[in-house]
């Protein structure tokens, strides 16, 4: 006889419940881990580009942060890196030719670290240089 064969209908109801909720709340917790870790690099990204406003000036960028993304902006075009997954998506897009304010990405790279996607943000910013 089995452990399932001494159970009522309701004891294996309940334990199912309980199973399903624990599920429910490690998923939730992995969730939020996960999300806290990408804001984490977005905020350690934003922090190294910050550290050299002079730089920023110079090249007529302004620096922006929402929880997960980084943006550096400048008239002629926008570098962005977003965080997911743990994951950066780094994208630059040219403003000169966009019908909208917010212009589609010309380029796109994946960063799987913050010094990643400071990499690659500096490749497309050497991109835009004159």
């Amino acid at each position: 006889m089995t452990v399932t064969e001494k159970l009522s209908l309701r004891q294996a109801f309940d334990l199912e419940i309980h199973r399903r909720e624990a599920e429910r709340l490690a998923r939730e917790a992995e969730e939020r881990a996960q999300q806290e870790a990408d804001h984490g690099a977005a905020s350690a990204l934003y922090d190294i580009l910050a550290s050299d406003p002079d730089f920023l000036r110079e090249r007529g960028l302004r620096l922006d942060r929402t929880r997960y993304a980084v943006t550096l902006d400048h008239d002629a075009f926008r570098l962005r890196a977003y965080f997911e997954a743990g994951e950066a998506s780094v994208s630059s897009a040219d403003k000169r030719t966009a019908t909208t304010p917010t212009a589609a990405p010309r380029k796109q790279a994946v960063a799987t670290s913050v010094s990643g996607a400071l990499d690659i943000l500096a490749q497309f910013l050497a991109d835009e240089a004159p």
